[in-house]
């Protein structure tokens, strides 16, 4: 009854995982070949053994010997050593960088059938791999599985040919297992379970053939594989794969899935091995007809990934950094490292965009005038506090470091909740050329974290000015006409004194007229202008924020005099008195003194204003004794000549 209640509570328990239900096989027999080998009598065969590629391993002896009643007799050696019988016709040769030794046999004789063992080392000591050996008369031999030996977490490429009678056909890879063989990939699309985002089947050039590439192998993907034409079992033609998984001590991992925050960045870490140094290193997501390439050592990135993605090399760790930022829904899925190196290593990795804060925050668009001031800011929480900052400008190759400033304080009685975690790019007068993609972002220890993109776009500023000089005139034409009113009350007021000195309120209304009649001004003006800046004003980008200007912004005003004049380029402007300007082209050896830079909408505005006011202060000197008379002003036609 006992036994009974404990079976059931077995059943009751989560099924393993897949790789907790395969043992380690490296750890128990490294030493991986074929099962079986054929040959024909009289004939030749050859066998290919695969060790771990450690340094004693490479260097250690490797040997060829047949099993009888007492032990493992050797037949052949590493060390030069060949048996009486098999001398001539029996040779071992070891390739230590393709991790295997070979053993060729000739003239095979039906005595030369039986089991035998290649290994590594001294016979027996548990470094091994049996393999049978049949000889048969023919006239066929049956064919040998293809042998793949692969490392953990690393990728496996097998490929199969089958001829170009075979091209239409339907092309798979399954797992043989007991009942019977499991779909890993085939043609039309379709993946096992736990094979989806991590094999990719592709057709090659010739007719006939494909690949199969599984990348992040584990213990489970060790066994037969059978990779066919058709369909297997019923139609078509297949071919036995053999793999064996070996464990290789002190080798990195690779995250096999990362989550991401929607909006932020992640960062792929990708190993390789250097076989060649001048290979082709890439980032690809994962599709059920290819693998699409975002970003590569030669600079090579798709117009969709324009500003988002980088990469980094890290020669001295045989590895390289893909940033992603700006994340949305439509980046998740599989993400593979790639080499054009088959023999050199690569990785998938999952990526999950999760819904949260983005931990770098700032104005992710900032549009300004050329010639402008600008900054860029970038906000970081506690959490990057210590962590290095850093704002660089992208390109297809690189993401080139600027000079940037740290607004956190130094002293050790400043805390991080108080302190003000911002890092700034400044501009101090931006050109056409500083347009473009710019990244703030954090790293500790050299590992690449969080970044935000900024998109700056520079635009013309010639139309600011042209607006700034229709302000101008039209002030001064309002104020022309009300003086011109004003003068003419003047003049009547007075003939009225003359003729009647009795009435003395009328000097009372002589003296304040021109008062009222600055006010008066002040406040149409005041009016008149707070109208054009609601319809016409600019947005300024400073930082992380846009403003609008208001007149406030005045209160510089005095900083700048009567002839300090930008909205008009290579012309000087001299004042004949409190009405009239007049406009001369600047000579060739005062033209680098008269031309100026551009300058944003503000300083428009404060010029303006000045001009203004300085108007307005001739007309309140000129009172009763100015001109009796002033000619009409009308707004000057600027089309087409700004």
């Amino acid at each position: 009854m006992t036994s009974l209640a404990f079976i059931f509570l077995l059943a009751l328990l989560p099924a393993q995982s897949a790789s907790k239900r395969y043992p380690p096989k490296a750890s128990s027999n490294p030493v991986f070949g074929p099962q079986k080998a054929y040959g024909l009598l009289k004939g030749s065969v050859t066998v290919k053994c695969f060790y771990p590629p450690t340094s004693v391993n490479r260097h250690d002896r490797k040997y060829w010997c047949k099993e009888t009643a007492t032990g493992c007799t050797t037949i052949a050696s590493t060390n030069g050593y060949t048996a009486p019988g098999f001398q001539g016709r029996v040779s071992i040769i070891d390739y230590p960088q393709a991790k295997s030794f070979q053993i060729n046999m000739t003239e095979l004789t039906e005595a030369d059938e039986g089991s035998y063992q290649c290994g590594v080392g001294i016979n027996g000591r548990g470094l091994s791999h049996k393999v049978i050996l049949d000889v048969s008369e023919g006239p066929h031999v049956p064919e040998g599985a293809d042998l793949f030996y692969v490392k953990l977490h690393s990728t496996l490429i097998m490929s199969c040919s089958f001829g170009k009678d075979y091209e239409s056909e339907r092309k798979y890879l399954c797992k043989l297992e007991k009942s019977g063989c499991r779909n890993v990939a085939d043609s039309y699309k379709t993946y096992g379970e736990g094979y989806e985002g991590r094999v990719m089947l592709s057709s090659t050039k010739t007719a006939g053939s494909f690949s199969i590439t599984i990348t992040q192998t584990g213990w489970e993907d060790a066994g037969l594989y059978m990779c066919g034409a058709g369909v297997f079992g019923e139609s078509g033609v297949s071919k036995e794969l053999d793999v064996h998984v070996y464990e290789e001590t002190k080798v990195p991992q690779v995250k096999t899935k990362i989550l991401g925050v929607n909006g932020s960045s992640v960062t792929f870490e990708c190993r390789y091995e250097p076989l060649r140094s001048s290979s082709v290193k890439y980032l690809c997501k994962w599709r059920n007809n290819g693998c699409s390439k975002l970003i590569d050592t030669t600079g090579i990135v798709p117009p969709k990934y324009e500003g988002r993605v980088a990469m980094y090399n890290n020669p001295q760790n045989n590895s390289y950094s893909v940033i992603l930022n700006q994340l949305t829904t439509d980046d998740e899925g599989y993400y593979w490292c790639m080499t054009d190196e088959e023999n050199e290593q690569q990785s998938s990795t999952e990526l999950k965009i999760i819904t949260g804060q983005p931990g770098l925050e700032g104005k992710k668009n900032v549009e300004v005038q050329e010639g402008s001031r600008v900054d860029l800011t970038c906000s970081y929480p506690c959490k990057y506090y210590s962590y290095q900052k850093y704002w660089c400008k992208w390109s297809n190759t690189d993401c080139k470091p600027m000079s940037a400033s740290d607004q956190r304080q130094t002293e050790m009685d400043v805390s991080c909740d108080t302190d003000n975690k911002t890092v700034i790019l400044s501009f101090d007068s931006v050109t056409k050329t500083d347009q473009g993609w710019y990244w703030c972002g954090v790293k500790r220890n050299n590992l690449y974290g969080e970044t935000m993109a900024v998109y700056l776009e520079v635009t013309e500023g010639e139309l600011q000015g042209k607006d700034c000089w229709k302000f101008i005139y039209a002030i001064q034409s309002s104020i022309i006409r009300i003086k011109t009113h004003f003068t003419t009350s003047h003049y009547t007021f007075s003939l009225h004194s003359s003729s009647d000195e009795s009435h003395g309120p009328s000097k009372l209304v002589l003296i304040l007229s021109p008062i009222g009649a600055v006010l008066l001004i002040l406040v149409a003006a005041f009016a008149v202008f707070k109208y054009w800046q609601l319809k016409r004003s600019d947005l300024v980008s400073v930082g992380s924020y846009r403003t609008n200007i208001s007149m406030s912004d005045f209160e510089s005003v005095k900083e700048y005099s009567a002839t300090n004049n930008t909205c008009v380029k290579e012309t000087q402007e001299t004042q004949m008195g409190g009405d009239e300007f007049i406009s001369t082209e600047a000579t060739p050896e005062n033209a680098a003194e008269t031309k100026k830079a551009k300058r944003s909408s503000k300083e428009d505005a404060d010029l303006a204003y000045s001009a203004f006011l300085l108007t307005s202060t001739n007309i309140a000197q000129g009172g009763p004794e100015g001109d009796s008379a002033a000619p009409e002003v009308s707004t000057p036609n600027w089309d087409g000549q700004i």
